[in-house]
């Protein structure tokens, strides 16, 4: 087991990335162009961002599950994870074929039909909810029927404590995400909320960036009435020339203690951060690289040294030349190097460089 993939100890690590001619996270609050801090005009990439890609990445290449995903509602996943532990749903026996037939020929979400067994684990209905479930049974002696069956069935479902409990261990052993970053369980039935080990400060560019809104035309239009005035259709595309963004993160073990994290749960977090960029291209986001992940691993669970006071020792370092004459960096290259101070290294502290 190599230092930094002990889950036992505290890590503390800084993450350089770059990007050039691109977008590495839109405001939508300003026409999506790319975060800045107003006063000093240096880029920001929120941690969130910094996370999706690691999920992502993940989810791909290794193919974990992961929770905050588009394909499924989070509530659905803590329902599942419920039933895994062996939490029954409100249930309810069909007598009649033609509410049989309905939900045998209609994808009603959160209910599940066995035979003749309706179950929901969707959310708590509302009266208006169920109604609106039923808008276009025009039928409505069968109307009425569905209605009346699914009422029960829909109230609101409060774990007890030790299945609560129980689902929440459920979710953290078998997302990814949950174990690593947390999350709130509280959105449905209630399972709680985890706090994660694995946390992210915002990445800020080491020098300001510029914002380009650069115009753009397609050669296409898109409405049939169209095709005789015009040839193309205009659009814009807010890019940053160049930006070397620099991330701070933490692993804290006590927190891993509750997740069970294992030492493949951290390898794949480094590796994620060395290699994720490699699979999220995107013509938005020009090109992005990692350019360095450098890992503190502390030998006391506690930490033998404050973090702010480690990162310190890594410093990107412009040439001279861009320095002194105030001339923007435009690539790694006007980098002279990325500076780390090995020999101030504290004693208890293994720095290991990727």
């Amino acid at each position: 087991m190599g230092k930094h993939t002990d889950p036992k100890k505290r890590h503390d690590f800084v993450f350089l990335f770059d990007v050039e001619n691109g977008n590495p996270n839109g405001d939508p609050d300003a026409g999506n162009l790319p975060r800045i801090d107003p006063e000093t005009m240096h880029g920001l990439v929120t941690d969130v961002a910094i996370k999706r890609k690691v999920r992502d990445y993940l989810q791909m290449t290794e193919d974990l599950p992961i929770f905050i995903q588009s394909e499924t509602a989070l509530n659905r996943l803590i329902d599942d994870a419920a039933r895994d532990i062996g939490v029954e749903y409100p249930q309810t026996t069909l007598k009649e074929d033609e509410l049989i037939e309905w939900f045998q020929e209609n994808q009603a979400e959160g209910f599940e039909l066995d035979g003749n067994i309706l179950s929901y684990v969707g959310s708590p209905l509302t009266a208006n909810g169920v109604k609106k479930l039923f808008q276009n049974v025009e039928d409505k002696n069968l109307n009425k029927k569905l209605q009346d069956v699914v009422k029960p069935l829909g109230k609101k479902k409060t774990l007890k404590e030790e299945d609560r409990r129980n689902t929440q261990k459920r979710l953290i052993e078998k997302y990814y995400d949950i174990r690593m970053f947390g999350a709130v369980l509280s959105t449905g039935i209630n399972a709680g909320q985890v706090r994660g080990p694995v946390q992210f400060t915002f990445a800020k560019s080491v020098h300001p960036i510029h914002r380009l809104d650069i115009s753009i035309t397609r050669k296409a239009v898109t409405k049939e009435e169209d095709k005789k005035s015009k040839e193309n259709t205009m659009a814009r595309k807010p890019v940053v020339p160049y930006g070397l963004y620099r991330a701070h993160g933490f692993y804290n073990p006590y927190l891993a203690d509750n997740a069970d994290v294992s030492e493949k749960d951290l390898e794949f977090l480094w590796n994620a951060l060395l290699n994720m960029f490699e699979f999220d291209r995107a013509a938005a986001r020009g090109q992005m690289t990692t350019q360095g992940l450098y890992v503190f691993s502390h030998e006391n669970k506690r930490g033998n040294y404050p973090a702010h006071k480690l990162f310190k020792l890594i410093k990107p370092k412009l040439r001279r030349e861009l320095e002194e004459q105030s001339v923007p960096p435009r690539s790694i290259e006007d980098y002279e190097e990325i500076e780390v101070d090995q020999g101030s290294v504290p004693k208890g502290v293994f720095l290991e460089c990727f």
